[in-house]
């Protein structure tokens, strides 16, 4: 048993014929080049590709099965290299007198994976697309996940963008059996800390990936997890905290860097604050197009003074990705990646000095302080990530 890193949120743009998957997602983002960009150039041992119940998908997957380019995995999922692929679905789901929620169901074989692609086709306006509407009821649905051996993760949970409570709920239960969920997805804009503010999550694992939308995203936020072996059911029982598995470090970005993190009035830009966010209108220009932030709306569903973390919560590492390093482009990023192998050997193996032999020193510098969260920034919203910069004394070190 040993430590593996896991990103469970990577979203498909397009299938290997040009079909569209996620339509905001980058074309070169196929089921291949997913699993290539997370074995080769990342480090990622197992990573969610979550819409495998497209049928075009599954197409690929079984021509990619075929040629046996990949292969099935004993534990669950499909192996690629040094990586292990996780088959997951990313759905929406709209009970009455609720709002619009994303849920992340994951199965353990391409098998399943398909007859529960046939099975919700039948409750789907377009099923070939990412993140649709299954209408059925939330709790059918999970229930279908849950009796094929599979389990279900409500996705970036506070964000207004479908998230369970930023937009459909106050409440776990008023959605979902809280017995039959496997973990909270905290999304891009909140911490273990913002988190920790409402008890009925005391129960949960968090889980931080990246949703990504492009190949360059995948593990800009993922998970270390304590697995005998990077597969399906491992995942699970790290989820579920089962035989000594476990998550045992959430690498997330600072939620200021999120794009929903603060509540933003899109036409002047002022950033509201709790009460402000709850009128729903601008006090600067008197605007209602105010996106809500999840820095608002975890305040307003708050039922704990402070932060109150369960014994196995484990420690949430404010990281900042790569891409986010200020000077740090893509040749000098091919150059730390030919020179170290991947990305997790950058952002957690390498010392200072070594980086520094391979670029200039102040972006060594910010590699290393993007590890314990000590760069500068500005906080996002309304859409807009947030930024990373330099403090004046690092640029001159």
């Amino acid at each position: 048993m040993r430590d593996w890193f896991v990103d469970l949120h990577v979203h498909i743009g397009r299938s290997e014929s040009g079909q569209p998957v996620k339509i905001s997602a980058a074309r070169d983002l196929t089921f291949f080049h997913i699993a290539r960009e997370a074995s080769e150039r990342k480090g990622i041992d197992a990573v969610g590709i979550i819409d495998c119940a497209s049928p075009p998908v599954l197409q690929d997957m079984e021509s990619l099965l075929e040629q046996g380019v990949m292969e099935e995995v004993e534990g669950g999922g499909l192996r690629y290299g040094r990586t292990t692929i996780l088959l997951g679905a990313e759905l929406e789901v709209k009970d009455p007198g609720l709002g619009a929620a994303h849920l992340l169901a994951y199965l353990p074989t391409f098998s399943e994976m398909r007859a529960f692609s046939r099975m919700i086709g039948a409750y789907m306006k377009n099923p070939s697309l990412s993140s649709q509407r299954v209408y059925m009821p939330a709790r059918e649905l999970q229930a279908e996940v849950v009796g094929r051996g599979g389990f279900l993760i409500p996705a970036h949970v506070f964000t207004p963008h479908k998230g369970l409570y930023g937009h459909a709920c106050d409440r776990m239960d008023q959605l979902l059996d809280p017995r039959q969920v496997a973990a909270v997805e905290l999304g891009l804009s909140a911490n273990t800390e913002m988190a920790s503010r409402i008890g009925e999550l005391a129960a949960y694992t968090f889980v931080t990936n990246s949703d990504a939308h492009s190949l360059a995203k995948i593990g800009r936020e993922y998970n270390r997890m304590r697995l005998a072996e990077p597969s399906f059911s491992e995942v699970k029982r790290a989820l579920l905290r089962q035989e000594g598995r476990a998550v045992t470090a959430n690498y997330g970005l600072s939620p200021q860097l999120g794009k929903y993190h603060r509540t933003v009035c899109l036409d002047c830009g002022h950033a509201l604050d709790v009460k402000e966010a709850l009128e729903g209108r601008c006090p600067v220009c008197g605007s209602k197009a105010v996106t809500q932030g999840v820095h608002e709306r975890i305040l307003a569903l708050a039922d704990l003074p402070e932060p109150s973390y369960p014994s196995h919560r484990p420690p949430y590492i404010e990281q900042i990705p790569l891409q986010f390093i200020p000077g740090l482009g893509k040749k000098m990023l091919e150059r730390l990646l030919n020179h170290f192998g991947t990305e997790m050997n950058i952002l957690h193996r390498a010392a200072e000095e070594e980086l520094a032999r391979v670029v200039p020193e102040p972006v060594a510098r910010a590699i290393v302080l993007a590890r314990t969260g000590e760069l500068e920034l500005t906080a996002g919203g309304g859409g807009t990530y947030g930024k990373v910069k330099l403090r004046r004394d690092e640029r001159t070190r």
